[in-house]
Formats: C-alpha cells, sequence, structure tokens
C-alpha cells in the first residue's frame, strides 16, 4: 500500500490558467506596457509545467531577464494576490475525492510555483485541511525532482505516489525514485506509457490497483 500520495498542482487539481493571464497583464501593464496582452491561454498552456524564466523566455522571446526581473516579480505577486481571491477551476470531484483519499493517506503537494502560490490555491478553495506537506521551488530553490525527494525524506515515506499532468512531472518523479500516475485530463503528454486517469475521481481506484504489496 502507498504511504503517501504526492500531487502537482496546475493541470491536476485545478486549472488556474486563465487567473494567471489576467494577473501577469496586469502585472506587465504596470511595469513592461510593451509586453502586455502578450499572456494569452493558447500560449500559457504550452508552458504550464515550467518554471517561471523559462515561460519568460518561452512567452517573450528575445526580453532580457535580467530587466525584467522586477516585472517578473510583481507577475508573481499580483498572481498569488489574485488567485488567493479569485482561486481557478477546479476539476470535476477534486474536493469529494481528496477527502476520500485523506482518509487512508497523507496527502502532499509538490509545483513548480512560486512561493506563496499554494497557500493561495488553499486560500480560495479550502483544501489546505486535506494536504499534510507541501514544497515548490519558491522556497527551496530546487527543481522538482529534488523537492519531490525532500517531501518524501521530510515526511519519512517509504512507498509514495506521485500523480501529475506533464512530462517534467513524469520525469521529476522518475528522477526522485518515485513511482508516476498521469493525470491525462490535464495538460500535457508522456512520450512513453505509464499508468494514468482520465478524470480525478478515478484515482482512488487507480491508487488501489498500483498499490504495492
Amino acid at each position: 500500500m502507498f504511504d503517501g500520495l504526492l500531487f502537482d498542482l496546475d493541470g491536476t487539481l485545478w486549472d488556474s490558467v486563465d487567473s494567471i493571464c489576467r494577473s501577469w497583464n496586469c502585472a506587465l501593464e504596470r511595469m513592461a506596457p510593451q509586453y502586455a496582452g502578450l499572456v494569452t491561454r493558447p500560449r500559457l498552456i504550452d508552458c504550464m509545467g515550467m518554471l517561471l524564466p523559462d515561460i519568460v523566455k518561452k512567452l517573450l522571446p528575445g526580453a532580457d531577464l535580467q530587466q525584467l526581473a522586477p516585472a517578473m516579480k510583481a507577475m508573481m505577486e499580483e498572481e498569488n494576490a489574485y488567485v488567493a481571491v479569485h482561486g481557478g477551476i477546479l476539476y470535476p470531484k477534486v474536493p469529494e475525492t481528496l477527502e476520500i483519499l485523506a482518509r487512508d493517506y497523507p496527502l502532499f503537494i509538490v509545483s513548480n510555483c512560486q512561493d506563496g502560490y499554494i497557500e493561495a490555491f488553499f486560500q480560495a478553495h479550502g483544501l489546505g485541511k486535506f494536504f499534510t506537506d507541501y514544497e515548490n521551488p519558491g522556497r527551496t530553490g530546487r527543481p522538482k525532482g529534488d523537492n519531490i525527494a525532500l517531501v518524501v525524506q521530510r515526511n519519512g515515506l517509504k512507498k509514495p505516489l506521485y500523480i501529475g499532468d506533464t512530462q517534467g512531472d513524469c520525469n521529476a518523479a522518475t528522477q526522485a525514485g518515485v513511482p508516476f500516475l498521469h493525470a491525462a485530463y490535464g495538460f500535457g503528454h508522456i512520450d512513453h506509457d505509464v499508468p494514468h486517469v482520465d478524470a480525478f475521481g478515478d484515482i482512488p481506484a487507480a491508487v488501489e490497483r498500483l498499490s504495492p504489496p
């Protein structure tokens, strides 16, 4: 039996793309108006799961990241504030499925986000009560694979499972030596066959099916 379930956030628990677009464009209008309006849903979806500097490089080609550092800081602050109030779109059956899972497993979040973003998710939707611990590169300065391993070690997990939607999630879980379940309803695709679910509500059955002895 697994002794802990670790979740990605964007594309796994919710879709916050529209909230991110609004908040980032608002920050860019103030700090770098020449780029305002360039953050759109179709363009941002292709970047989900990436770190902010890599997203900015992709969305704003040719931009000087050092020159944009104040704007990027404003984007993250605006995003956290906006998300905390307006939230995102939870995938169907997220609250009730987390409640079911939390009866049998400690739950965790490891996301490639800035400090404060997971807390904003909790504030917006009241789901923090289901999670034991969480981590992100905004706090540690470390990539997702390292943060998965950190949460596993910090909580003494021996048989964890990581659930995410992108190739980067799969790669990070593999790096950390943790089995992976693909949230195939999310933003990403995996380049090889892995266990998957097509809806968040299918996770309890998948976890039971994949559970080690």
